[in-house]
Formats: structure tokens, sequence, C-alpha cells
């Protein structure tokens, strides 16, 4: 079970905050997307501006570290908590950008094994240096390797090609919400690739996702967080939930 931006149907979505309570609620691993700031810094951010995350029309990168760190990440998920006096006082530091390198660092000092998702975003104005910035870090980490903790997930398989390059044993997975786009990726993906589709393909062409499978391919499908999504899952084979409820997932997930 997979915590999509951390616990991210209660917490701000890619804060520290958020993935502390997806693993204090039992995550066995954390997916998260990067973005390349202007300084060279990847950050946990989803969307290319900030205006959803952080009330700013400005893009991700445009900026440098040290301006985004001057940001609040997380009072958009809850904007009435200042006027509520029974509210918990929360640790500013929990709702700052959050860079991969302290995501990393929160992951590999953890008690548990746990596993990370990663998603590269593009287009962007960076290409390949993303996935460039991204293996070295992992590499500081001695996670670039056939034993990494790591899987890298695009909608790009430019992206993933790249990637298998600089890191050629991390897993890969191929992100797609369209009905073709597996069998458009295929001649220029690898036998090992995963297959990540999106909750409504599996609602609306099952057959394919049996297809997918029967040819042996892994599949790890996002967003699921609903109990019916979560047996349609089971049903069809899937080897991961990628979900904003890892609390709730994985109550109805234990029962028996």
């Amino acid at each position: 079970m997979v915590a999509h931006r951390g616990s991210s149907a209660t917490n701000a979505e890619h804060t520290l905050g958020a993935y502390v309570a997806a693993l204090d609620e039992g995550a066995d691993a954390l997916e998260c997307d990067v973005r390349l700031t202007a300084d060279g810094h990847l950050v946990c951010v989803h969307d290319r501006d900030l205006q959803r995350t952080a009330h700013q029309k400005r893009l991700v990168s445009s900026m440098e570290l040290s301006e985004l760190e001057q940001l609040d990440f997380a009072s958009w998920k809850h904007p009435w908590a200042e006027l509520d006096d029974e509210a918990p006082e929360l640790d500013p530091e929990l709702g700052k950008v959050l860079t991969l390198r302290r995501l990393l660092d929160t992951v590999a000092s953890y008690s548990r094994p746990v596993e990370l998702a990663i998603e590269t975003k593009h287009p962007t104005r960076f290409a390949g240096l993303v996935e460039r910035r991204l293996v070295e870090i992992l590499d500081d980490f001695g996670w670039a390797g056939a034993d990494s903790p790591v899987r890298v997930m695009s909608f790009s398989w430019i992206a993933l090609r790249r990637v298998r390059r600089l890191a050629p044993a991390l897993r890969l997975v191929f992100l797609m919400d369209g009905p073709t786009d597996w069998a458009r990726v295929r001649p220029f993906a690898e036998p090992d690739w995963v297959a990540g589709p999106g909750i409504e393909l599996l609602h609306k062409y099952p057959e394919l996702i049996r297809r997918i499978r029967a040819a042996g391919t892994e599949v790890h499908v996002w967003t699921v967080n609903s109990k019916s999504d979560i047996d349609l899952c089971r049903q069809l084979g899937v080897s991961a939930v990628i979900t904003d409820k890892p609390g709730a997932t994985l109550r109805y997930l234990d029962k028996p």
C-alpha cells in the first residue's frame, strides 16, 4: 500500500507532516512528485505553479529553494484552522516545502523498511536534468542500484528510458490515463516495466488490465480511495494501490 503524496486526504500533500502521518498509519511505501527548482534542488511538489498549495502565482522552476522555504504549503488544506481554539498546535516545519533529500533522509532513518515511488513531472524546462539530479541523489543514499527501495514513475516514456540509462537496475512504472497508452509505449518500453493505470481505467476497461496482467506485467494503480476500488484492484490482480487514505486502506486490506 502506497501513500499518495503522504496521508493526503487529511494532511496537506507533499509536506513532511503528511508523510510522517502516513508512516505512523503503517504505509508500506510513500509516493511523491518531484520538480526542479531554479537552483537545482528537487522538491516534492505536484503542480507547475504554486497557486493551489502556496497561494503564489509563480512557477516552481522559476524559484530558488530559499524562496520556496519562506512559503506556507500547509494552510490551504485547513484554511479555518487558526480560528479553531481546539485545533492542535502544529510544528511550522511540518508544513514547509519538502525537498526530496529530506524525504529520503526520513525514510532512511525510519524504524522499519519503507519503499518510495517517485514521479518525475514533465514537461519541464529542465528536461533530462530532472532524472539526472534524481539519480545523483539516490546514489548519495546508495539507492541507485538493484537493492534500492525506490521505483521511478512517469507519464513520459522518454523520462523512464533516461532513468534506465542512468541507473539500469531501478524499477520503472509507466503511468497512464488513456486506454491506448500501454499499447503506444510498448515499442519503447522494456519487458520489466510496471503498468501504472489510474483507477478510472480499471472501471472503464477491466479487460485491458486483465490482458496486461496475463502478459506477466505488474500493475500499480492510482488513486484508490474507496472500498469498491480496493475490491476491484484485488479482483484484477493489482500488485500495489496508491491511496490518499493509507490508514483506512490498510485497515480494509487487513480485514479477513
